[in-house]
Order: C-alpha cells, then sequence, then structure tokens
C-alpha cells in the first residue's frame, strides 16, 4: 500500500496519522508505530469524518 501522510503534518515526522487508499476502504495507521495493525474506514466513513474534520 501507499501510505501517506496529512499536508498538515509537521516536518518533525512524529505524532501523524498516516492513510492509504484501496479499492475497498481508507487504511489508517500510526506513524510512529507502523507494526501495529492498521484499521479500515470505509470511503464513505471516511467523506463524513473528514468533513467533519474540517468543519463543513
Amino acid at each position: 500500500m501507499a501510505w501517506f501522510k496529512s499536508s498538515y503534518s509537521g516536518t518533525a515526522g512524529d505524532n501523524c496519522v498516516e492513510v492509504a487508499v484501496t479499492e475497498q476502504a481508507i487504511q489508517v495507521r500510526d506513524s510512529k508505530d507502523v507494526m501495529r495493525p492498521n484499521f479500515a474506514v470505509c470511503r464513505d466513513g471516511w467523506a463524513r469524518f473528514v468533513r467533519y474534520a474540517a468543519g463543513s
């Protein structure tokens, strides 16, 4: 999977959430501990979360 961090993440590289987009879902993991299991969020659920986090 191609993991990426938000453009709002700082340059220090710590305390970031990374996401990877797959056909079925959005995968989410902690950048500090990539060996821990990631979790999946359905695309609709992720879109609702992003809208909420953006304040719209």
